[in-house]
């Protein structure tokens, strides 16, 4: 069952990456001044930005808490920082989505552009790119170089997380930049 789960979130994954791969091909048309593709990706979300912020954070902590709680993968320095990250977006999301607060959205985008660098920083790491620090051999057997899941042939769990950052940036970006429509709509009633 364990192993079912991690394929179910691996294959989330690859949904997530696919989205995100869509979303920047919507920011390039954009910045080459083909303005199509964002409109029609801000009318399909409109209203929903923050709850698919949420969603993306709530499974993203879930899946985290799987791999430490129940899958027994320890942590790792890096995981720690990434968690750091994710875990206080899947709280503030909702409390924004509930209360379509969109102004809150810009605050918010520092964590999951923090923690996208990390995750690159960790992929570099466990490919062996860059040499781990004493501080990750420390942290987990194996430190921050050890997948402990290697689905599809690339997805590992700093790959997921590098997923759900990119996620949320784009989600928590339409959410900011909707923020000034948003307050000058007029209320319901």
């Amino acid at each position: 069952m364990t192993h079912d789960l991690i394929v179910a979130l691996a294959a989330l994954g690859v949904v997530g990456q696919v989205l995100a791969g869509l979303a920047i091909l919507v920011v390039l048309a954009a910045a080459l001044g083909l303005r199509g593709p964002l409109a029609s990706a801000r009318r399909a979300l409109w209203g929903y930005e923050l709850w698919a912020a949420f969603i993306v954070a709530a499974i993203a902590t879930g899946g985290s808490l799987f791999f430490s709680e129940v899958a027994h993968f320890p942590p790792c320095e890096l995981c720690w920082f990434q968690r750091i990250c994710m875990y206080p977006l899947s709280i503030l999301t909702l409390f924004a989505a509930f209360h379509a607060d969109y102004r809150v959205a810009r605050y918010l985008l520092p964590l999951p552009l923090v923690g996208a660098c990390i995750s690159v920083y960790h992929l570099l790491v466990e490919n062996g790119v860059v040499e781990q620090a004493k501080a990750c051999l420390a942290s987990a057997p194996g430190g921050c170089a050890t997948k402990w899941i290697d689905e599809f042939g690339y997805m590992t769990i700093p790959t997921l997380a590098l997923t759900g950052f990119v996620l949320l940036i784009v989600f928590l970006g339409l959410a900011a930049s909707g923020a000034s429509e948003a307050a000058t709509l007029p209320a319901d009633g």
